[in-house]
């Protein structure tokens, strides 16, 4: 309790200080409309941050002229032959469990049918997700059964006819992301099964459903960034250049009748849904305080995340998150740590960035063990997994190649049957080295993946089950 209160306090200040700078750099005390302007321009910032946050992951997805391991244009698929590379830092937050099985669409014109193939017993979740990140729809093992399945992914306002056997499913927006993923176990007959489960899905125009289709090329744009990841060309954005680029987003990707209220707040600083950005809105205010609204709005949003309260460590959700509603605090928070939340139903992640003593972890400085209690791993009807990151959410090389330990590992057990994960930069010994997640000499975050988390007890929905905590190891 202490140390959330500290870290609420922490978290406080620091948005206040920034408030602070933006208003002496005005050196003058700025008007109520000044101050009005400002903090709608940062709940618009904050409002728009998953939707330009997608559309960059898109750009850079997207951009090439034929399908590569990671890329692969508009309405053709991404097939992720392995786990994602140590040093693939285009999105945040990367497994090492499922092979990403991935479509970006564009839905404005034109429906799109998405078939899915007999999966059996293989587990796979193919959420839907419309532009401002919110899930529409999920085909999976548990929604929809392993039988092959299609699906016609249609944009707003569309109506019309569809084949026997498609089933709409209507998005709100013209951006669609199917990000998927498929179970695999990583050994070399194991990955061969899913590139071959991969190969039999499908992405095609609804007018040329059912007949002959080649893909055409995509337009590849050689001035775009491929290299720095999305969120960095995201929050590297100034505010006039941000709310441009929204605006046009807007054009084709339209709030929610639910949104009315922040939509109309954004049209008095010139953000207006099916217009150009009005800048001369904001432009008869200080520029220097203007400039500050990225730097309050992603301050305002990792505040968020610190005020979170946590158990035994652990940040997580039950609800809220994949569906946010209006809460675009909580949905901005979300996509500055990654883009492409899971419905709570369907996948929780704990997000571990403290030990359990509230101090941040550092390999470079301690050992860590967390201890799972004999019958007391993660409860899940598909699996789990303990992935350790970088404080920017990225794999971190280590000399045995682990990244996680999971389900698949077969782990050295205490005498009274509990299990304990040793977390830190040096092996723990060749007998506990089974148990062993090599850490950094420096700052790591952890997550923990809970797919099919169980609905009845023990089950981290209802709060019968949390994770362990994390405990610093005495030094001898």
């Amino acid at each position: 309790m202490k140390s959330r209160r500290r870290t609420a306090v922490l978290a406080a200040g620091i948005l206040l200080l920034a408030i602070l700078i933006a208003v002496l750099l005005v050196r003058r005390t700025p008007s109520l409309h000044q101050e009005e302007a400002i903090r709608t321009a940062v709940d618009a910032y904050i409002y728009g941050y998953p939707l330009v946050t997608f559309d960059m992951a898109r750009r850079q997805q997207t951009n090439v002229a034929v399908p590569d391991g990671e890329h692969a244009p508009v309405g053709q698929l991404i097939k992720m032959r392995s786990y994602p590379a140590v040093d693939n830092h285009c999105c945040a937050a990367p497994n090492a469990d499922t092979l990403y099985t991935i479509a970006w669409l564009d839905v404005g014109d034109d429906p799109w049918v998405f078939g899915i193939p007999d999966m059996g017993e293989r587990y796979y979740i193919m959420p839907m997700l419309d532009g401002f990140s919110e899930v529409f729809f999920v085909a999976s093992s548990s929604t929809t059964g392993g039988e092959a399945q299609a699906y016609a992914i249609t944009g707003p306002g569309w109506s019309g006819t569809l084949p026997e056997g498609v089933t709409q499913v209507q998005s709100p927006t013209a951006m669609v992301w199917v990000l998927g993923r498929i179970y695999c176990l990583g050994t070399p007959e194991d990955y061969e099964e899913v590139h071959a489960l991969q190969d039999r899905f499908a992405v095609v125009p609804l007018s040329s459903f059912g007949k002959p289709y080649t893909p055409p090329s995509g337009e590849v744009d050689a001035d775009f960034d491929m290299k720095t990841g999305v969120r960095n060309q995201v929050n590297d954005l100034d505010i006039d250049t941000y709310l441009d680029y929204l605006a046009k987003l807007l054009k084709t990707n339209p709030p929610k009748a639910q949104d009315a209220e922040i939509v109309a707040r954004m049209a008095e600083i010139g953000v207006v849904p099916g217009q150009d950005f009005d800048g001369s809105k904001l432009g008869s205010l200080d520029r220097a305080v203007v400039g500050t609204v990225p730097k309050l709005a992603l301050v305002k949003m990792a505040a968020h995340l610190k005020q979170q309260k946590t158990t035994e460590g652990w940040l997580y959700f039950t609800s809220g998150v994949g569906n946010f509603g209006t809460d675009y605090l909580l949905r901005g928070m979300a996509n500055l740590l990654g883009p492409g939340w899971n419905r709570p139903q369907d996948a929780v992640y704990p997000l571990s960035q403290q030990d359990a003593d509230g101090d941040e972890y550092d390999g470079g400085r301690h050992k860590y063990v967390m201890r799972f209690e004999k019958g007391g791993m993660p409860p899940v009807e598909a699996f789990w997994s303990l992935t350790l990151y970088d404080t920017d959410f990225f794999f971190v090389p280590n000399a045995i190649d682990r990244y996680e330990l999971s389900q698949r590992n077969t782990f050295a057990t205490n005498p009274d049957g509990s299990v304990d994960f040793y977390i830190q930069a040096e092996s723990p010994g060749e007998d506990k080295e089974a148990n062993w997640l090599p850490a950094p000499k420096g700052k790591f975050v952890l997550v923990l993946r809970m797919y099919g988390p169980t609905k009845s007890p023990p089950s981290i929905v209802d709060g019968s089950w949390t994770p362990p905590p994390v405990r610093r190891v005495p030094s001898p």
